[in-house]
């Protein structure tokens, strides 16, 4: 045994959504919906198998030399426990020594989770884990950024939920939610409730009726299929009801983007997916509503985007004006008239 400690193997690194019990698991990254939900799915396998479990929580900021040790002693009756330890990336000299030393020897019928969310404090301990020792795995918690990872995520929901929603029906609900998973989350939850298990865009419009970024999107898709009156009108009517002018923007600013990613790039949808981030079907759109665009052009618009942001952030007094000037610049395709 001692000899195996000596030489661990790296440690497996796993996904959020396939989190399961170990000797010592670090649940690192800074996206804690997801942190939570593994935790919660440890602790209901761990239950599921021993319900006379002990759980046992830990503060690593505010620790004192010698706690972990005393909650993971051996009780009278030896119930199995799980010890959550919380801000391993703020934590005491004390929890560091401590953590160390226990997983160099993990105790028996013990289950230790860690959540580190970021940063370089705890480095030394974070690279014992990572090599393994004491039997470590490493559950990965990336923050959800971009669009296509908010979209992945929620697809992954609705599977989950034994639903299923049609491609366009998913984007227009990660549009919808654009602040934190947790909320995307609880709206995928509430759909299948309301909806039931197939979900179409209809349900979504229904369901999200109102939110600045479905309208947002609208407008958006209207700009960079060429249909200018149609923008124009949509914009007006969501100005109108007190949208933010930022959120329109930044839809419209997304679709130009995915214009300019994919112009002039070869490959099949999956592999260009690939390459530039995007899911295979933003790809292809991006690539039929390209056509017709000039280089020059879509350049053009990215300068546009810039001022109009400026104009939109205190640049000019009259920036709904700004703004109704950009999309129509996208509606024909980047030229003036």
């Amino acid at each position: 045994m001692a000899a195996a400690r000596s030489t661990p193997a790296k440690s497996p690194q796993i996904e959020w959504s396939e989190a399961r019990p170990a000797p010592v698991v670090l649940v690192s990254g800074p996206e804690a919906f997801l942190a939570d939900r593994a935790g919660q799915s440890i602790r209901a396998q761990l239950l599921e198998a021993h319900p006379d479990l002990e759980v046992h929580d830990i503060d690593a900021a505010s620790y004192a030399a010698g706690e972990l040790f005393t909650v993971a002693s051996p009780s009278l009756f030896a119930e199995p426990r799980l010890i959550r330890v919380e801000a391993v990336e703020k934590c005491s000299d004390a929890f560091l020594e401590d953590a160390k030393r226990y997983v160099a020897e993990p105790a028996e019928d013990t289950v230790l989770v860690l959540r580190h969310a970021g940063g370089q404090r705890g480095k030394a301990l974070l690279d014992l884990l990572r090599k393994g020792t004491g039997g470590a795995i490493e559950i990965a918690c990336p923050e959800v950024k971009k669009d296509a990872d908010r979209l992945a995520f929620v697809q992954a929901e609705f599977r989950r939920l034994g639903a299923q929603a049609t491609p366009g029906a998913s984007r227009m609900l990660a549009a919808a939610y654009s602040g934190g998973i947790g909320e995307l989350a609880g709206a995928c939850a509430q759909l299948v409730s309301d909806v039931g298990a197939r979900i179409g865009e209809d349900e979504v419009n229904r369901a999200t009726e109102g939110r600045v970024e479905t309208n947002a999107f609208r407008v958006a898709d209207a700009a960079t299929a060429g249909r200018g009156a149609d923008a124009l009108v949509l914009l007006r009517q969501a100005l109108s009801t007190g949208t933010d002018p930022i959120p329109l923007l930044a839809a419209l600013n997304m679709k130009v983007r995915a214009l300019a990613r994919v112009y002039g790039a070869s490959g099949s949808s999956g592999q260009l997916a690939k390459e530039l981030g995007m899911a295979p079907w933003q790809v292809e759109r991006a690539q039929r509503e390209v056509r017709g665009w000039r280089e020059g052009d879509l350049a053009r618009c990215i300068d546009q985007a810039a001022e109009t942001e400026w104009m939109l952030k205190g640049g000019t007094r009259d920036p709904e004006y700004a703004l109704e000037k950009f999309v129509l610049l996208v509606a024909r395709r980047g030229r003036a008239r």
